[in-house]
């Protein structure tokens, strides 16, 4: 609830914003934007969330039933951006 009071003007970042007008394309919307399916693994590791949210956790998987497996995947996806992130080592 802070974050959403606090944050709620902070910009989308430009990867995601739709670009339906020539105009938006030149302003760089949508620019670098990667479909996860297209990129390796089906994860591209991009931003979504507001430059001041970036990091941010909403949501902890318990520890029991599906929430495992959810917990699993979470983990690897983690691993896989931070390995984008330090350059592929």
């Amino acid at each position: 609830k802070r974050d959403v009071a606090t944050t709620r003007n902070e910009p989308v970042p430009m990867n995601i914003r739709n670009a339906p007008t020539g105009l938006m394309e030149q302003m760089g919307y949508g620019k670098g934007y990667v479909y996860d399916h297209n990129a390796p693994d089906s994860f591209s590791g991009q931003q979504f969330l507001p430059d001041a949210l970036d990091g941010s956790d909403y949501y902890e998987p318990g520890a029991f039933g599906f929430e495992k497996e959810i917990r699993k995947r979470l983990d690897y996806w983690a691993k896989l951006k931070q390995k984008r992130n330090d350059g592929g080592r």
